[in-house]
Formats: structure tokens, sequence, C-alpha cells
């Protein structure tokens, strides 16, 4: 039986936590440093505290290490490995291969989607290389991933949820390049988001003040089935600078559904890690933040909308249009006139230079807005509704509970109670006590008491009364004695570690390692690998001057803008031709279409 992972991020250990409570079978998070979000970081202390409180349920915790490390950093980067190694943590998320030869042994490395593996040739690279999970590249088909699936032993992870970076991941040299921020060492200024103006080699106006860069966020709720046919393992929702309420909305959405999946197919799927969630919210991917949603390439072939261009960010659910606006209060006309509107609703539009601009409903009464004066807002305005109140609220109150199930068994002989406990996970405890030798008269009212007692909470373990023998008849017992051998029966448990299920799958010894000549090719075959030393092991300070050369593949992606705008020449005879160009505050940058792989390339122009 094959266990399936979801996996979900943390910008904070309690978050994590969180996490963990809404159903995450693992969580990745950064530590102090090399983690890929400058803004994301965590002292060794709290990722410690994290592990102790996952791994009660058989829950993973991955640490980011994945940022390229300059030469002057080892020393500090082996030090930091090692804590993390006493912390407690189960498995490094990694993109520079230094870190292979930095770690202490016996610590498990998982190739992170920063390596841009999009192939069975990379994924066979990269496992050669001692990894024992690949996490594949977005921009993947199906079609790839089950050939990736047969080429490798490796566990496979795969993104599933939120926000993507339009170029093959780990390939990017955009930010580098326009504002000496590199996104392999955590300070991505995301200028996907940012807006540009379209041009022909004329320098023809085709479109001006958008964001032909920016995707819509990922979704891939529904396809779950699909992934873990293909060989996904690790299902992976993006997220690491997102704020609790998103994590939490967006794991117990993908918990229920992993838990459909498996339940629809148990002699084939269960999950990953122990315990039921209990009670809380309902959740809704559409009340979260998103740019509107999309699968991507995942069926191999181009479906519009990728992109996000009209909006980079959030703007919500669409409400209807303004039809009035007054001094401190604005009028709606509703899509849909079963809609309720809130007090401390958030809402948003998008100017028409591109620009998104929210604002708090203070009072909402019908469909009557009042709030503070809000500049640009019109009548025939769209409105959106990105923040909603009764959502947040309930999802603030409605912290559901995981309770790792229990079963107690107890055995009555005269003066001398065996009680036995059995966790899901198959840790299992004994206790024996003396007892009074009376037997109680009313027999049904006694074991009604003990069922009763025996099927409450101890921590986070929940009991249920499996079986219960008595061979004169139920002694008579107080309710807090029946209470004790619960808790002791708990502590006991706690005593004893959880283990894991494990993941592996895959043919064994499928991957013999390269010879010199193609690792050397295989790290020369992407601009990332280039820059690597022949040794594979550590960037330079000035590595990234080779990014600066004239002409230099800024990006790489499957998205297309000719195809998102409808020029496409191969679909329109009245198409574009190659090139085409943004343009941003000055700047200029080329678009290449490398139609035969049906990819587009940006470079410096």
């Amino acid at each position: 039986m094959q266990a399936l992972e979801l996996l979900a991020p943390a910008r904070t250990a309690d978050i994590g936590i969180a996490a963990i409570d809404c159903g995450a079978d693992a969580v990745y998070i950064a530590g102090p440093a090399f983690g890929a979000r400058q803004a994301a970081g965590n002292p060794v202390a709290d990722i410690e505290r994290l592990c102790a409180y996952a791994h009660r349920f058989g829950a993973r915790i991955y640490v980011t290490f994945n940022t390229i490390l300059y030469e002057s950093e080892l020393a500090e980067a082996r030090r930091l490995l090692q804590e993390l190694q006493a912390a407690g943590v189960d498995a490094l998320i990694v993109q520079d291969p230094a870190v292979l030869k930095l770690a202490p042994e016996g610590m498990v490395m998982h190739a992170s989607t920063q390596c841009a593996i999009r192939s069975a040739e990379d994924a066979r690279f990269y496992e050669s290389l001692g990894f024992g999970r690949l996490v594949l590249e977005r921009q993947l088909s199906l079609d790839t991933v089950r050939a990736v699936r047969a080429a490798v032993a490796a566990e496979l992870e795969f993104f599933v949820h939120g926000a993507l970076c339009v170029s093959y991941s780990g390939n990017c040299y955009l930010s580098e390049y326009l504002a000496g921020r590199s996104a392999n060492r955590g300070a991505c200024v995301q200028a996907c988001r940012s807006l540009y103006d379209l041009e022909d080699s004329s320098g023809k106006v085709l479109q001006r003040r958008k964001a032909l860069l920016s995707l819509r966020d990922l979704n891939l709720i529904d396809r779950l089935g699909e992934l873990a046919e293909a060989g996904i393992v690790s299902f992976k929702i993006e997220g690491r600078l997102k704020g609790e309420s998103y994590v939490r909305n967006v794991v117990r959405a993908y918990s229920e559904a992993l838990d459909a999946l498996c339940l629809a197919q148990p002699e084939r799927y269960r999950r990953a890690s122990f315990g039921k969630v209990q009670g809380g919210f309902t959740p809704n991917l559409a009340k979260t933040f998103n740019r509107g949603y999309t699968s991507l390439w995942l069926d191999g072939q181009r479906r519009r909308p990728w992109s996000s261009m009209d909006a980079p960010t959030s703007v919500g659910e669409r409400i209807g249009q303004v039809e009035r606006v007054r001094e401190g209060q604005l009028i709606v006309r509703p899509d849909h006139p079963g809609l309720v509107l809130r007090n401390g609703d958030g809402f948003s539009f998008v100017t028409p230079r591109g620009e998104v601009v929210g604002f708090r409903g203070d009072i909402c009464e019908g469909f009557t807005i009042r709030c503070k004066a809000v500049e640009g807002l019109r009548p025939g305005t769209v409105l959106y509704r990105n923040v909603d109140a009764a959502f947040e609220k309930a999802l603030e109150a409605g912290r559901p509970k995981r309770l790792l199930p229990v079963a107690a068994r107890l055995r009555f002989r005269p003066g001398r109670l065996t009680a036995e406990a059995t966790a899901e996970d198959g840790r299992a405890v004994s206790l024996q006590a003396d007892i009074p030798t009376e037997i109680a008269e009313n027999q049904e009212r006694m074991r009604s008491l003990i069922a009763a007692q025996m099927g409450k909470r101890a921590g986070h373990y929940t009991f249920s009364l499996a079986s219960l023998d008595a061979e004169e008849g139920l002694p008579l017992l107080p309710a807090a004695f029946l209470n004790g051998v619960r808790r002791s029966l708990s502590e006991q448990l706690d005593a004893l570690p959880v283990t894991p299920l494990p993941l592996r799958q895959g043919i064994p010894g499928a991957c013999p390692a390269p010879a010199a000549a193609d690792y050397r090719a295989n790290i020369a075959n992407s601009l990332t690998r280039s820059l690597y030393k022949e040794r594979g092991a550590s960037f330079t300070e000035d590595a990234y001057e080779l990014s600066h050369r004239p002409g230099a593949e800024l990006m790489r992606s499957k998205y297309c803008v000719r195809y998102e705008l409808g020029l496409c020449p191969r679909e329109h005879p009245g198409g574009k031709a190659d090139p085409l160009f943004l343009r941003n505050n000055g700047r200029r940058l080329r678009l290449r279409f490398d139609c035969a792989r049906c990819e587009m390339v940006v470079e410096e122009a």
C-alpha cells in the first residue's frame, strides 16, 4: 500500500503546528539561513519545537536549505546542518549539491524544485548524486511525470496548489538582471508580477501596462488521483510567505481531498501520517488568496487563460459593479441577488492603470457599503471581495483538533485489572493494577461507566473501548480510577516514539551513477548548473556575472505571451512574428519563441 503525503508550507513554527492540526502529513519550513525566502527564517529552537509536535503523529518536518552557497558560507552552512539534525529535522530540501558533502551522515536530502527537474534524464542525474526525493518542476505534464517515475526509484514530489513562477524553477535570472537581487539567493523581487508594455520589432505598442509575465495560481485539488496514479507520493502546497489563515484553509481542503482518495481506494492508498482531524471550519479555496486558478501544463496542452495579467495579485471573488458613489458610501449592483455583505468585508478593484486598490467596508447594509473615501472608485467599476469577514471569523473560531485514535482493552480478574492500549500507529502499552473485589450490583451501569471513561481524550489521544472481559462480573470502580488508567496509558504511549510510514517506492537500482562526462554534461545543460564549479560544489560571489552577458537567457517557460494574447502565428495567420519586446521603466527585454519545444524565452535585449 502506498502512503500519500500532504506537504504544507510554514512561515513560522506556529503556522506549521496549525498545518499539522489541519491534516498535513509533513511541513516544510526555513531555518535561520539559506532558505530561499529571506523573509521566512526561523531559529533552530522553533524548528525543534515544531519537530516534536509533528512527530507525535508520525508527520515529518523538512527544512528548506535551497539557496546557492558561496564559498565563504560553507563553514556556517556545515554548522547549521549539524544543529538541524540535532533538532530532529527529517530531511533537507536542497538546490546546491555542495550540501550533500557538507551535511552530517544519515541526513536525508530532497532535490529542490530549484533544481529544475523536468525530464527523466534530469531525474536520473539528481538521484545519482544521492537525493532520496525529487521535487519536480511545476510545468510538467502527467506523461512526463510517468516517464520520470519509470526512470528512478526516488520519491517524487509535485506542487498542487499556490503561486507559480513563470520561469522553470531555479532557472530565472530576471530579478538578478533587473535589480541585482538573486532568486537563487532568496531575494527575488518578483519581476514577473510587474507591469510591462508589449512592443513588436517596429516599436508598436501591442499591450500597455499589463502584468504580462504573471501567472495564475495552481489548483490541482481535482487531479490528485491522477498524480498518485502517475507516481507522485508527496503533494506540495506553495506558500512559505503566506499567513496562518491561508495555510489552514488550503491544507484542510487538500487533506479532505486526499482522505477521499484513500477512502475510495483503501487497498491502494493511505495517508502518510497518523491521527484524525476533528471539528473546525469548512474549507473554501475561493475564499483565500488567489490570482485565479489554472492546472497549467498538466494535460500537456495550453488552455487559456494561464495568466493573471490584468491583476497580478489577489483581487478576490467578483461580487458586481459599482452603481453609485457618494461621499463615504457606495452602492453595488450585485452579480447575484443572494449576495450577503458584512461589516468588515474587504473589497478591491483594478484601476485603468492595472493597479489593484483595496479598501475595508466599515458598515455593510444590503448592497450599500459605508467606507472611507477611495480614490479612483467610479460607477461601472467591477468590484471584488478579497476578505470575507464571516469566513475569516469562522476560520479563526473553528480550530480543528488532531487526535490519535487509541484502542483500549480491559480484562478483569478477581482483584486484578490488566489494561492494554494500541495506538493507530501500532505502539502498544499495558499496565496492571489492583482493584476492589466487590462486584457491581448494576452491571449495565458499570459497563456504561467504563466505556464512557475509557472513551475520552487524554492529551492528543482519543481512546475507545475495544474489548471488555470480566469472568466473574465487573467490579465496582469509581470514575476517577478509570480516568487514571486512561492517563497512565497515554503517558506510556508518549514515552514511545512514533515510527513514520515509509514513502519510498520505485525500482531499486534503476539508475546507475553517471560517468564523469555525463556528470559534466548534465551540469552544463542549464544556466544554473553551468554556474557550478566542475566539482558541482558551490558558487563564488562573482559567478552571476555570467547572467549579464549580452543576449543572456534570463528565463524560459512553457507560458507564452504570444499565445495567451491570441497572437500566435501558428494559431492565427495574422499573429505576430518573432521577436516581441517587454518594456518597463526604460528597460527592454526580448521575447524569443522556441516553438519546437513550445517554450518562451526572455532575453536581454
